[in-house]
C-alpha cells in the first residue's frame, strides 16, 4: 500500500436514479424506486474508490463483505450521494462506512469491507475455483 492510506479518506460519486435501478423480479419492476441492490453496487462502487489510489502495482482489492440499511426509498430521476469514509485501515484491509443522500436526506447507511491482495495470489487464487 501506498503512503497516506489512514482513516478519514473519504470519496463520493452521484448517482442519477434510472429504471434499471428498480427492483425487478422475472424483467417485472415491482416499485419505481431505487433499489437495495442499487444502493449496494453504488456502496462497493465509492468504496473501491477510496482504495484504488493507494494501491501498489502488484495489488488488487477484492469486496469481502457489504452491508446494506436501507432506510427510505427514493424515486426515479433524482440524484443520489453515496460517500464511503475510511474508518479502518491497514496493508490488508480497508472498512468504509457508507452513507446514501438524496438531498439531506438520508436513505441509506452501512459497511464495505475490502481485503488487499498481491495480484499474483489473488490469480492463483481464482486458479482454484
Amino acid at each position: 500500500m501506498k503512503a497516506g492510506f489512514l482513516p478519514g479518506i473519504t470519496r463520493e460519486i452521484s448517482v442519477n436514479v434510472t429504471e434499471d435501478m428498480c427492483p425487478a423480479f422475472g424483467g417485472v419492476i415491482i416499485h419505481r424506486c431505487y433499489s437495495t441492490w442499487s444502493v449496494a453496487h453504488h456502496m462497493e462502487l465509492a468504496a473501491r474508490m477510496v482504495l484504488v489510489d493507494y494501491l501498489d502495482p502488484d495489488e488488487e482489492g477484492i469486496g469481502a463483505h457489504v452491508s446494506v440499511d436501507h432506510l427510505a426509498p427514493c424515486t426515479i430521476g433524482k440524484t443520489v450521494r453515496v460517500t464511503a469514509e475510511l474508518v479502518e485501515a491497514s496493508d490488508r484491509r480497508a472498512v468504509c462506512q457508507m452513507r446514501v443522500h438524496d438531498g439531506d436526506r438520508l436513505l441509506a447507511t452501512g459497511r464495505q469491507v475490502q481485503v488487499v491482495m498481491k495480484k499474483e495470489a489473488l490469480r492463483r487464487l481464482l486458479e482454484r475455483c
